[in-house]
């Protein structure tokens, strides 16, 4: 049979985000699943960001071209348009939804892109029944071309991940309530400005880790916003002390407007810190009743959840409980073996 090719170019990136994640563990995952069946295509270190499109829409189906694949799996929202069977995970429309959030320039390529992949892609696929309404309603993609895949948590996010080196390595001395977003609007992180301020007068930092994007629009400096909000800010952290970092937590909060599926909120609570997240997006279908739930313009009501979390001792326990028996139903062999099998139908199915 011939291969299905696997556009990889998001999992060559450097940053590490949900989108990110998806990429790396079915680029890995999929072979070992069938290693006949798969050639993973990924470009040069040079062309993981903005030079990036150039080679996703030329030299991506030209590879495949010679490969002789009839399918392109394309795991992170963009596909080389002109090939007549794409298979692309759409994580959400956020873009489209609110483009505040966003750069000009990225919300104008976006404009075009995402309803040209959605009409002449063969299978959407996507990581919530949120996400599924938004695409159907902002995108006008049938049902029928839908499919609902979540990701997964793999296991080293786990309450025996040692805290010890990213307490050291990232200088944490204190405890800490942990978010892990990108530096962006959407990700709502000032709003955690009066926890951060009622916490440090408990003897508790609010750290943030997460890097930025060239396509998050910020409209505060940095520098400014940290003085202000007394959120402390690692940026990007290496991907290798993220289970210690989730672990060490006395608790996890992502106040975010707008969420395709929220998968930071799982690894915390596989890693048995209790999580706050917002009523937002998929938010609510993610965490169900193993996190607290808040309105995200409540800015006082987050930091009354975080502080009843580290406080009520008996609701931090069973939060903490709930959260590692649904991170359990989340692995990526589950998701990748529902791609899988997805993928496998469609390349059998004429046309």
């Amino acid at each position: 049979m011939p291969p299905i090719v696997l556009n990889a170019r998001a999992a060559a990136r450097p940053e590490l985000g949900g989108v990110e994640r998806w990429a790396r563990e079915l680029s890995a995952l999929l072979p070992l699943r069938a290693p006949e069946r798969y050639y993973v295509a990924r470009p040069p270190e040079a062309l993981v960001h903005r030079a990036g499109h150039a080679w996703e829409q030329t030299a991506l189906p030209l590879r495949a071209r010679r490969a002789g694949a009839r399918l392109i799996f394309n795991p992170a929202n963009t596909a080389p348009v002109a090939w007549a069977a794409n298979v692309v995970v759409i994580h959400d429309v956020a873009v489209l939804r609110d483009p505040s959030w966003y750069s000009r320039a990225y919300v104008s390529w976006q404009r075009l892109l995402l309803p040209l992949l959605a009409r002449r892609a063969l299978h959407v696929v996507t990581v919530s029944q949120f996400s599924a309404g938004e695409i159907r309603e902002l995108l006008g993609v049938g049902s029928d071309r839908i499919s609902v895949i979540a990701g997964g948590v793999d296991e080293r996010f786990s309450p025996r991940a040692d805290p010890g080196a990213a307490a050291r390595e990232l200088g944490l001395a204190r405890p800490y309530v942990l978010s892990v977003a990108s530096a962006t609007a959407r990700k709502n992180l000032g709003a955690l400005g009066p926890a951060a301020a009622r916490l440090a007068r408990a003897g508790v930092d609010l750290v943030a880790a997460g890097g930025s994007r060239p396509q998050f629009r910020e409209r505060e400096r940095a520098s400014e916003r940290d003085a202000r909000d007394g959120i402390r800010r690692l940026g990007a952290v290496p991907e290798r002390l993220l289970p210690g970092l989730y672990a060490g937590a006395r608790a996890f909060v992502l106040p975010s407007l707008h969420e395709g599926f929220g998968l930071t909120c799982l690894e915390a609570m596989a890693c048995g810190t209790a999580v706050v997240a917002s009523t937002r997006g998929a938010l609510p279908e993610t965490c169900g009743d193993a996190a607290l739930l808040v309105d995200p313009h409540d800015r006082d009501g987050l930091a009354q959840a975080l502080e009843r979390v580290l406080e009520d001792r008996p609701l931090s326990q069973r939060l903490v409980a709930a959260g590692r028996e649904r991170a359990r139903r989340y692995r990526w062999g589950a998701t990748t073996d529902a791609v899988h099998e997805l993928l496998d139908r469609l390349d059998l199915t004429p046309g």
